[in-house]
């Protein structure tokens, strides 16, 4: 049996630790802001629909740009594009701090300011988490998302009480100037940081191809889409606790920014408990009940602070939530990491963050509304009811187990050497692969082209086809198309090493004489000149 991972063994790694605790600093400031701008609305603002909004504001565009973010994050420097956005952020953050001391915030102009913000985390969270996997060892990914989770949380723990005593004793505006000032050490430690540059031979991908990769790639990844699917219910149902807390905080137990802020806390407190707790449960149990649990914990903390009236009672059963809401999240990004070869990591944890903030944004609106109509309480108890629902939506998308996949490249494939002189944007270029199958292997054979038709086109073929010779029964064909020679190389080097076995049991059904004979061809027009004509090479590669 393996040695445990620690919880902590990511710490070792100097760069994780240096950003991991510069990244508390500012998620400090940022909770701080969070509970100023809820309050301010609460101040400014007497729609019940608003508060709930300034959630939705910071979770929309999360939603919105994430898969831009994603794909930059897979073809371009991540850590500047991490100053950049932190850049971005600090800018904003000044700008609403000046507005507010000048009096001069509306309803609308804060929303403005909190979705601009969002923007700046939308753009920095892709090329993080795809960083996590460059800086520590693959089998401490789990640990190092529970510790990216646990350190939010930490500052969830207190920043939002110090929050809350800050806009209590000195205003919102004082608040924004703290958040303004707390992305400064993530800036310097962004600005040492050094990570090896990746030189790669082919051109970088425009972006409207790379995120019609990254969406391939997912759509045809059976395991991720399960993720995304349950991640999507998670945040829908559990929005409603932190978009309806200042409404709690103020209407069903009376209280007010300090009482907000001491919420937020418990909820911190009890999230850093689920994340050192992570370890031992995925020992102890499969994720998918763990996902059920962590439903089921919500389901019941959503409907005890519907109901409670007491400010010690509702903190308590939000150290519940708290928990749960850190070991579901934490499991589905780790899903979706150990799903993902470094190529498309970060388009891949782009979707499964679109599809979290998409159920956060709607749920936040959707329970801000019925709150507007019908009061929190009940508001509360509908959350309830759909975080059971997403128990029930478990029986048919269960979550896989984590497995010891190896998504390291093959490396099996180099670039033939042609007869025909071709440029990389060359193509159609057209892909032949000619079988001979005894009858008796047909039923397998057809089992294992069935899983790697699904493997090349999420690697980017196209018109992938199976077919099979009238007069030759026993000669099977393969082909997909690339649409440029470019396609084709970059096609191959995404095979990963846990594919292997699928394209080796192909290979060991082929009972020809010679390996299979591929034949590798551009598509011509009817019509042109004579120096498009098509070329037919054999190779032995597959």
């Amino acid at each position: 049996m393996p040695d445990r991972i620690s919880p902590l063994a990511p710490f070792k790694q100097d760069t994780f630790r240096n950003i991991w605790l510069a990244s508390v600093s500012s998620n400090f400031g940022g909770l701080i802001q969070a509970v100023g701008a809820a309050w301010m609305m609460t101040a400014i603002s007497d729609s019940v629909n608003m508060v709930a909004l300034v959630q939705a504001s910071t979770a929309l565009p999360i939603m919105l740009f994430s898969m831009v973010s994603g794909a930059l994050a897979d073809n371009f420097n991540r850590r500047r594009i991490m100053l950049t956005a932190q850049c971005f952020m600090l800018v904003t953050s000044a700008i609403l701090t000046t507005c507010a001391y000048l009096g001069i915030i509306t309803p609308w102009l804060l929303l403005f300011f909190t979705f601009l913000i969002g923007c700046g985390t939308a753009l920095n969270n892709p090329s993080w988490q795809a960083s996590v996997g460059d800086i520590v060892p693959r089998d401490e990914i789990p640990a190092a998302v529970a510790l990216n989770s646990m350190g939010f949380n930490i500052t969830r723990s207190v920043g939002p009480a110090i929050g809350g005593a800050i806009v209590a004793a000195a205003g919102a505006a004082a608040a924004f100037a703290i958040n303004t000032l707390s992305y400064l050490p993530l800036l310097v430690v962004l600005s040492r940081w050094k990570p090896p540059e990746t030189v790669s031979q082919l051109p970088r991908e425009t972006l409207g191809r790379a995120i019609f990769a990254g969406i391939r790639y997912v759509a045809m990844s059976p395991n991720i889409v399960k993720v995304l699917l349950r991640s999507f219910v998670f945040g829908l149902s559990a929005s409603a606790i932190l978009a309806l807390l200042p409404l709690v905080a103020r209407d069903l137990v009376a209280g007010g920014p300090i009482v907000y802020g001491a919420m937020l806390g418990s909820f911190g407190i009890g999230a850093v408990g689920g994340a050192l707790l992570s370890a031992r449960l995925r020992e102890a149990m499969t994720s998918e009940a763990t996902v059920r649990w962590a439903f089921a914990g919500f389901a019941v903390s959503a409907a005890v602070t519907a109901l409670s009236t007491s400010a010690l009672l509702t903190c308590a059963i939000l150290l519940i939530a708290g928990a749960n809401w850190v070991l579901a999240l934490s499991l589905f990004n780790t899903t979706v990491q150990l799903s993902s070869p470094r190529w498309v990591v970060g388009r891949s944890l782009s979707l499964y963050q679109t599809m979290t903030f998409a159920g956060i944004a709607g749920g936040s609106w959707l329970w801000g509304a019925l709150a507007e109509e019908f009061g929190a309480e009940r508001a509360l108890l509908a959350s309830s009811v759909v975080m059971l629902f997403g128990i029930v939506f478990g029986l048919r998308y269960a979550l896989p187990e984590f497995v010891a996949l190896n998504l390291s490249p093959l490396n099996r494939f180099s670039e033939p050497s042609l007869s025909l002189d071709l440029t990389p944007r060359s193509g159609p270029i057209v892909i032949m692969i000619e079988y001979v199958i005894d009858e008796e292997d047909v039923p397998e054979f057809l089992t294992a082209m069935n899983e790697r038709r699904r493997i090349r086109i999420r690697d980017g073929a196209g018109h992938w086809a199976l077919m099979r010779d009238l007069e030759n029964p026993r000669v099977w064909t393969e082909s997909y198309h690339t649409p440029t020679w470019t396609e084709y190389v970059r096609y191959n080097q995404r095979r990963t090493q846990a594919d292997a076995g699928v394209f080796d049991r192909i290979r060991e059904m082929h009972r020809g004489s010679e390996p299979p004979r591929v034949s590798r061809m551009i598509e011509r027009p009817t019509t042109g000149p004579r120096h498009h004509e098509a070329p037919k090479s054999t190779f032995d590669m597959t």
